[in-house]
């Protein structure tokens, strides 16, 4: 499966939660490096998603704003898969 199918059905899920705001985080060069592909606020709760195929790998700054994400308290991770997302979400 590819990246771009993936990061399609974990927002198909996301729509389907109860009390998420999420958005596709768009790269280029007015957004921010390394800030992960999905965004969402789920119920007062930051997430973000980083989301790689099955061998697919986050680059140093990707792991880096994962790192600092967690740190000030959201929700940071590398999914490959909706599930993934579902298992991080309905805790």
């Amino acid at each position: 499966m590819k990246e771009r199918e993936i990061v399609k059905a974990i927002m198909a899920y996301l729509k389907t939660v109860p009390e998420c705001f999420c958005w596709k985080e768009h790269g280029g060069m007015f957004g921010t490096a390394g800030i992960p592909d999905i965004i969402a606020c789920i119920d007062g709760h930051f997430y973000g998603f980083e989301v790689k195929t099955e061998t697919g790998k986050p680059t140093k700054l990707q792991e880096a704003v994962i790192r600092k994400i967690n740190a000030a308290g959201g929700t940071a991770l590398v999914v490959r898969s909706v599930d993934e997302v579902r298992a991080v979400v309905e805790v």
